[in-house]
């Protein structure tokens, strides 16, 4: 199924943009650390379409931290926008989306770009197609439940992330500790 308009989708950690640019991407959604420096491997990619979000990859409040929130969300979305506005001037397109680890930040706004242009997808199907993209995926609980509410999903989004970390975590039991370790021990609960 080709979705987004995009016939490759991507998602990586920063440490693996470098392989990255020989593979014709043509739109990227960077999601940084407030303060981290823009990554250098972009300097070697073809011409490319890029936006750039900043915030942390928190569920929670952490003094000094930004915590994801619905513009962010909905952030993502416009991009989703703008690339559907640019698609008449290609026959095909890679999607990369990357965050720091390509685990939670990049993986749920992956899943909002797919839910967004896939509406009537069963979610548990959504994440599927996510975990075959990023078997390694966590998405951020928090930037999950903004993308349900602003797509309408009424909870179906969320309900299927409960889901989606059951499965995570029989398949790699070690995600509860690395989730705890991080502070996101609730999403580990909502597993349960």
């Amino acid at each position: 199924m080709q979705s987004l308009s995009m016939s490759t989708l991507t998602i990586c950690g920063i440490s693996e943009l470098s392989e990255q640019r020989e593979r014709a991407v043509t739109h990227v959604l960077s999601i940084l650390d407030p303060g981290h420096p823009d990554p250098e491997a972009f300097g070697a990619y073809d011409p490319h379409r890029r936006t750039v979000l900043r915030f942390h990859d928190i569920i929670a409040p952490v003094e000094g931290m930004i915590l994801p929130q619905p513009e962010h969300v909905e952030a993502v979305l416009r991009f989703a926008e703008e690339m559907e506005a640019g698609r008449a001037d290609r026959v095909e397109g890679h999607l990369l989306v990357h965050c720091h680890m390509g685990i939670s930040r990049s993986t749920a706004a992956m899943l909002t770009l797919m839910a967004r242009s896939s509406p009537d997808e069963v979610e548990d199907r959504l994440f599927e197609r996510l975990v075959e993209i990023r078997p390694q995926a966590w998405p951020n609980s928090r930037m999950v439940a903004f993308a349900d509410d602003l797509l309408s999903r009424d909870g179906r989004l969320v309900d299927a992330l409960r889901r989606h970390y059951g499965r995570q975590m029989r398949r790699k039991p070690e995600f509860a500790q690395w989730m705890h370790e991080l502070g996101r021990g609730r999403e580990v609960e909502m597993a349960a």
